[in-house]
């Protein structure tokens, strides 16, 4: 894994092909390294997305609980532990974290990034990372946060530096950042399978609208 300054997009793909089990499931182990690596966008843009980076520090640790208790075997995979909730009523169990519920934030979350690194990375120099920004979280995100959220989160989109300087601030070097542009079609391509995979299974288990 990079270190905490830089994002490497060589991970991420490694990790999220490295989920990807059978012709449909993901693992959870494995979805999570690659999260974790991704979620240094959040942090890298600025404090526009700290509350969304805190969000998913404290969704991961109750995954990981999940997955060193009695029943971690049930949370190899999303569509183990989906089978397993649903089959238990565990989902909508008061009192019980349900790993699919905690999962379904992450997941919100992964297509709001790979929809801002696509189009971040198929602008031009003059591009504007604020409206850009806001464009790719009023598709994805936003329809998930109050409006409180929603306002401040579009307010401080100002605050984001012209493409040039976000790239750099994300990547670090000219090389680096060359090694990453190289990089990027195939992990965003990872980054679709996997996404699309888990939204399927969210669909089948009819937990999209997990509270």
């Amino acid at each position: 894994m990079s270190n905490d300054n830089t994002l490497d997009l060589h991970y991420v793909h490694q990790s999220f092909q490295r989920s990807l089990k059978e012709e449909d499931d993901v693992v959870i182990e494995a979805y999570i390294d690659g999260y974790n690596e991704l979620v240094k966008f959040l942090n890298l843009i600025g404090s526009v997305f700290s509350f969304v980076s805190s969000d998913v520090k404290a969704k991961i640790k109750v995954m990981e609980k999940h997955r060193e208790g009695e029943t971690a075997v049930y949370y190899e995979s999303f569509k183990k532990m989906m089978k397993y909730e649903k089959e238990t009523g565990l989902h909508d169990k008061n009192g019980f974290v349900s790993g699919s519920r905690t999962m379904l934030r992450l997941h919100r979350g992964l297509d709001f990034i790979r929809l801002f690194l696509k189009r971040l990375s198929e602008g031009d120099e003059g591009m504007s990372t604020c409206s850009t920004c806001q464009g790719s979280y009023n598709e994805t995100l936003a329809e998930f946060h109050p409006w409180y959220i929603r306002k401040a989160a579009t307010l401080a989109m100002h605050a984001l530096p012209s493409r040039p300087d976000l790239l750099k601030k994300i990547f670090g070097t000219d090389d680096s950042l060359t090694a990453a542009m190289a990089i990027l079609p195939q992990t965003l391509s990872s980054c679709d399978e996997v996404y699309k995979r888990v939204e399927q299974l969210y669909t089948d288990f009819e937990f999209h609208e997990l509270p």
